[in-house]
């Protein structure tokens, strides 16, 4: 027999319509100013900073409340070094043979290609993992455990992920979401198990002195919302 749910009183603080102005203004004005960076310093990050910008990560909405990510954060030299040799070598195979001549003209006017050098010189490198399933009642993933299916996975994860940048952007770090394919490498080289599944790799600190970003554009807003 199922338990029947247990409620507690929202705690919510409505606004008086010109605060709730005033913030939604300053939230738009920060948040249009991020920008996915590249030439990253080596200048260290206040660790708290990180610790409580993937805390607001966690905080987001998932399916059936099951939280299914893992942050892992990477600031060892050696183990950034690591992971920038394994996801170069994918990048490099992607780049030269994996990638369709359309994909190659759409990243085209970004300027990227195989070299990641982002990957060792930013201070942290934080690996977001997935979960589909997890053991039950915290068992290892042997192939035999009972396992917990965790609902809506992927959307669960990337709602946090978007949480996660703009904690990152509201402290005043710099970020990109970097997407190497295949990414199974992470597993091996950060010892996780075979049930959580890379998602993103996010390499964050402050930008370098000369830091250049893509001359692009945003759609109008009229291509990107509909109100019926």
């Amino acid at each position: 027999m199922r338990e029947p749910p247990r409620y507690l009183p929202l705690e919510f603080e409505r606004l008086p319509e010109d605060e709730a102005r005033r913030r939604s203004d300053e939230f738009l004005s920060r948040i249009a100013k991020r920008r996915t960076v590249r030439d990253f310093s080596d200048e260290p990050v206040p660790w708290d900073l990180v610790r409580n910008a993937i805390r607001a990560a966690a905080t987001a909405p998932s399916g059936a409340n099951r939280q299914p990510w893992r942050f892992v954060v990477v600031s060892d030299p050696a183990i950034k070094r690591e992971i920038r040799r394994a996801a170069e070598a994918e990048e490099k195979e992607s780049y030269e043979r994996r990638m369709p001549e359309e994909w190659l003209e759409a990243l085209a006017p970004l300027g990227t290609d195989w070299h990641k050098p982002f990957l060792e010189t930013a201070p942290y490198l934080i690996v977001v993992f997935k979960m589909d399933f997890e053991p039950a009642a915290g068992g290892v993933d042997d192939g035999t455990a009972v396992r917990k299916k965790n609902y809506y996975a992927s959307e669960s994860v990337g709602i946090a992920c978007g949480f996660l940048l703009a904690a990152l952007h509201f402290c005043g770090l710099a970020t990109l979401t970097h997407t190497p394919s295949p990414m199974g490498f992470l597993n091996r080289i950060l010892g996780r198990p075979p049930h959580e599944k890379p998602y993103l790799v996010i390499p964050v600190g402050h930008p370098a002195p000369d830091a250049r970003v893509p001359d692009i554009s945003r759609k109008p807003e009229n291509e990107v919302l509909i109100r019926v």
